[in-house]
C-alpha cells in the first residue's frame, strides 16, 4: 500500500473514471494538459547548467528547467510503477518534453501563454463535463490532488493498453483492480445515500 502501489492507485483513480464516455473524454484531453504545461514550464529558468559535451549532444533548444525536471520526475515514477507500460509512458513523457519544447521555443512566450491558457481551459472544462454528466462524481483530484495529476497520463495510457490489447502489468491485475473499484465506488454511493436520508 505505498506509493509504488499500483493496483492501490489504479483502483483510486478508476473509481472515478467509471462511465466509458468520461473515460474516452480523459484519453483526449489528459495528455494536452500535460503538453501544454511543459510547453509554459519551458519558460522557466534553468535548474542547472549541463557540461559543454551534453551540450554538444543536444539541440539548444532543450532546456534543464521546471518542464525537465517533471518529466524526469514522472518518468521515473511510471517506470517503477510497471516496467513495460511505465517505461512506454516514459518515453511518452519525454517525447512531449522535446516537442513542447521546441512549440514554446517557436512560439515564444508571449504567444504561448495564451494557447497554454485557451488550451487549458478548454481540457479542463470537457473532464469537468465528463464528471458531471456523465460520472456524475467530482474528480479525482478535490479526494487527491497530487495522485490526480501524476497518475493521470499513466492512467489513460495502461487504460488503451488494456482495452485495445489486454495488456495487464501481472496476471490478474485487471480483477483485483476491478473489485477495489467496485468496492471504491459502493463505500462512495453509501456516503453519499447517508447524506441524503
Amino acid at each position: 500500500m505505498g506509493l509504488l502501489d499500483l493496483e492501490k492507485h489504479f483502483a483510486f483513480y478508476g473509481a472515478y473514471h467509471s462511465n466509458p464516455i468520461n473515460v474516452a473524454i480523459h484519453i483526449v484531453f489528459v495528455w494536452p494538459i500535460l503538453f501544454t504545461a511543459l510547453i509554459i514550464l519551458y519558460f522557466t529558468p534553468p535548474l542547472f547548467s549541463p557540461s559543454q559535451t551534453l551540450l554538444n549532444l543536444l539541440h539548444p533548444v532543450l532546456i534543464f528547467n521546471l518542464g525537465f525536471f517533471f518529466t524526469v520526475f514522472y518518468a521515473l515514477f511510471y517506470a517503477a510503477l510497471d516496467v513495460k507500460a511505465g517505461s512506454f509512458v516514459a518515453f511518452l513523457t519525454f517525447l512531449s518534453w522535446v516537442s513542447s519544447s521546441f512549440v514554446a521555443n517557436s512560439l515564444g512566450f508571449d504567444l504561448a501563454w495564451k494557447i497554454v491558457l485557451a488550451a487549458q481551459v478548454f481540457c479542463w472544462t470537457g473532464q469537468f463535463i465528463g464528471h458531471g454528466v456523465f460520472e456524475k462524481r467530482a474528480p479525482a483530484l478535490l479526494d487527491n490532488l497530487a495522485q490526480a495529476f501524476l497518475m493521470a497520463p499513466f492512467f489513460v495510457v495502461l487504460e488503451i493498453l488494456q482495452s485495445s490489447i489486454g495488456y495487464e502489468p501481472y496476471p490478474g491485475f485487471e480483477t483485483k483492480v476491478k473489485a477495489r473499484i467496485d468496492a471504491n465506488i459502493k463505500e462512495w454511493q453509501d456516503k453519499k445515500q447517508k447524506k441524503l436520508s
